[in-house]
């Protein structure tokens, strides 16, 4: 497969955020899986691609899976405490979240017994005062970030676990030393809303660039685009 730029459907191939504005761009790739090296993804799929002034956007889902962290759901055996949690979280239409047995024992198993349990707590705090999030803000992004099975996601993870990425920025900072010091961003986003979890870089605005990757350029599914450019547009150039 040639390296190549697309605007999946359904997205717009300029964003704008702070009076700047950016071109979208969106990276397919093969199916990512344990035996393949992110470096090498990255130069065989991104570096053609780059220009001094990108921004590389790699999905946490990418980082994770060649980490060798997603396990087949039958790698899991859901404790007693992780089939009581899981029926107390809303399932929402982007994904089953932590709503499964097998995801929330993988966040006990990432998190920690104690925090998840103290999330809990204030979770259920937070319910009764029609407040939300607050599960998740005890949790950490560990907790946040976990990918559930779903009906929509690309073989052969639709039978998988994916946790959050270790080391999110040491790994952003890596990709970025392959590409002459460019910014990096692992981000964990969805249709709704989403976290950059590591930047190349510890003084990033990550509102701004939230603001630009608001409609989820990378796709959810079928696309095949874990990775995107975020390029700065010249609008002297364009007139």
């Amino acid at each position: 497969m040639k390296a190549h730029l697309v605007v999946n459907p359904d997205k717009q191939e300029f964003v704008e955020a702070s009076g700047q504005l950016f071109a979208s761009y969106a990276i397919p790739t093969s199916v990512i899986t344990a035996s393949d090296n992110l470096e090498e993804m990255v130069r065989t799929f991104a570096a053609p691609l780059i220009k001094a002034e990108d921004v590389l956007v790699i999905s946490e889902k990418m980082v994770a899976c060649t980490q060798g962290k997603a396990r087949p759901l039958e790698s899991f055996h859901p404790s007693f405490l992780a089939r009581f949690l899981s029926h107390f979280v809303q399932k929402s239409s982007y994904g089953i979240g932590l709503a499964m047995p097998e995801t929330m024992q993988c966040a006990l198993e990432e998190c920690g017994i104690w925090r998840i349990l103290l999330a809990s707590i204030v979770g259920a705090f937070g319910k009764l005062l029609h407040k939300k999030g607050w599960f998740y803000q005890v949790a950490g992004y560990k907790a946040a970030a976990i990918d559930g099975p779903c009906h929509f996601t690309l073989p052969p993870y639709n039978h998988y676990v994916v946790p959050a990425p270790d080391h999110p920025d040491e790994t952003a900072a890596q990709i970025a030393k392959l590409l002459d010091g460019i910014l990096v961003l692992i981000i964990d986003q969805n249709d709704i809303g989403g976290s950059i979890l590591g930047s190349s870089r510890p003084d990033v605005d990550h509102s701004f660039y939230l603001s630009l990757l608001h409609q989820n350029p990378l796709g959810q599914s079928h696309e095949q685009t874990p990775m995107g450019i975020l390029r700065p547009v010249n609008l002297s150039t364009m007139q």
